[in-house]
């Protein structure tokens, strides 16, 4: 379950972020920062989502899904930011389809296979809108975690 491996000092809610680079700077840098990542994990962050965009529209709320190749990953771990105002992705499987996410999920990979996984895991749990709201209205990174552990209970 993804809410057992979350550390509350990758959760930033209420993030102020204006562009794609400004989240993958702050996200990306706290994964750099606290040891997960290599210094080019966040360079390499928007090399990948150029080529493969990690954007979904999921409704009301747009999410996206970053993440690079494993070589920029030193152990793995899942960031979440949740933002003011929503940051323009690019959706996933296109090449200009834009998406407003509000909700970041950054994936630091250590094994390419589970990477899919967790993104089905991630997707069991934002499909909901009514979880997206509450993620909306944490305020603390424990109120993040709390809300995915009670939507993972209940799948």
């Amino acid at each position: 379950m993804i809410w057992e491996s979350l550390n509350e000092d990758l959760i930033v809610t209420s993030m102020d972020a204006k562009t794609t680079d400004d989240v993958f700077a702050r996200l990306g840098g706290l994964l750099v920062q606290q040891g997960y990542a290599k210094e080019s994990y966040v360079a390499a962050l928007a090399e990948r989502e150029a080529e493969f965009p990690t954007g979904l529209n999921l409704g009301e709320y747009g999410i996206a899904i970053p993440h690079t190749a494993v070589e920029h990953v030193n152990k793995g771990a899942t960031a979440i930011a949740t933002l003011k105002e929503p940051v323009r992705f690019v959706e996933m499987a296109t090449d200009d389809d834009p998406v407003d996410a509000r909700v970041i999920f950054m994936l630091a990979v250590v094994d390419p296979k589970d990477h899919i996984e967790e993104l089905q895991r991630i997707l069991k749990i934002v499909t909901d809108q009514e979880v997206i709201k509450a993620l909306l209205s944490a305020q603390e990174s424990q109120e993040v975690i709390d809300i995915i552990k009670k939507k993972e209970i209940s799948l």
